[in-house]
């Protein structure tokens, strides 16, 4: 093997390597803006009040746990 097939592998090897660097980076990324983003929107958002049954003997209907009203 000569030297200029060294040099050839070797730069390839670096190519490769930085090209998996950067996915694995940008994967991670991705993972974290989206996670961001997920906390964001469940903190900031806060469902108005909907008109429910307040009594329990409703029957089949649905009522709130606790109302935030």
């Amino acid at each position: 093997m000569n030297a200029g097939s060294r040099s050839v592998r070797r730069a390839t090897l670096v190519n490769w390597r930085l090209i998996s660097v950067l996915i694995v980076t940008a994967g991670v990324l991705l993972f974290v803006g989206a996670n961001a983003h997920l906390v964001y929107v469940a903190l900031g958002s806060q469902p108005e009040c909907v008109p429910h049954e307040k009594a329990a003997d409703g029957a089949g209907t649905y009522r709130a746990a606790r109302s935030a009203c």
